[in-house]
């Protein structure tokens, strides 16, 4: 299975909260929901629409887990999107959580402690693409260990001045190439990277 990794995404590299005030405050981030101005359904809708036909299963940090299976069950028979993200297997990496805790249907604990090996053999099967979104702990950790096989951002035009970043700040220089980019009405860029050969 491919590794895509798709982030709401701001010009300075931020990718906390782009879709609540409350979605994630730690450090004191202040502008929860700051992705919505900028989101551009004519470009987005079929984005996402070919991103989850092409899923197989998803992959989520515990956090990013906590909020989409607050959300997307009760969605349910309503939005062909969310029966989409309910029908999916998926995978939340935590080292706090227990099966007991997986009311979200189809979804399967991976301890963090073996979260890189568990997801490196997940990689290495047969099948669609593991679908990734925010989760910017985890997304670090897997670009640090190469195991990101195409990186989707949402480039909204809007500085944030802080917050938490998917991007490794070990010194390592990773090249990626760009595959496509799509610009909305509202300045949102929708860039795909896939990573490249040295020079």
């Amino acid at each position: 299975m491919r590794i895509v990794v798709t982030e709401f995404i701001s010009i300075d590299g931020v990718v906390q909260a782009p879709g609540g005030s409350e979605e994630d405050t730690d450090g004191g981030f202040a502008h929860g929901g700051w992705s919505h101005p900028y989101f551009d359904p004519e470009v987005l809708g079929p984005f996402f629409d070919g991103g989850l036909s092409r899923a197989e299963a998803l992959l989520f940090g515990r956090r990013t887990w906590q909020t989409m299976a607050a959300a997307w069950p009760e969605r349910a028979g309503d939005d062909p999107f969310a029966d989409q993200m309910n029908s999916l297997k998926k995978y939340v990496v935590s080292s706090t959580l227990t099966d007991a805790d997986l009311t979200w249907n189809n979804s399967t604990l991976v301890p963090g402690g073996e979260a890189v090996a568990r997801i490196r053999e997940l990689r290495a099967t047969e099948g669609g693409d593991l679908a990734m979104m925010g989760s910017p702990t985890l997304v670090r950790t897997l670009l640090s260990e190469g195991l990101v096989d195409e990186l989707q951002l949402i480039v909204m035009p809007v500085l944030l001045g802080g917050g938490k970043s998917i991007f490794p700040e070990d010194g390592g220089k990773r090249p990626f190439e760009l595959v496509s980019t799509v610009t909305g009405k509202t300045g949102v860029n929708v860039c795909v990277y896939r990573p490249a050969a040295e020079g």
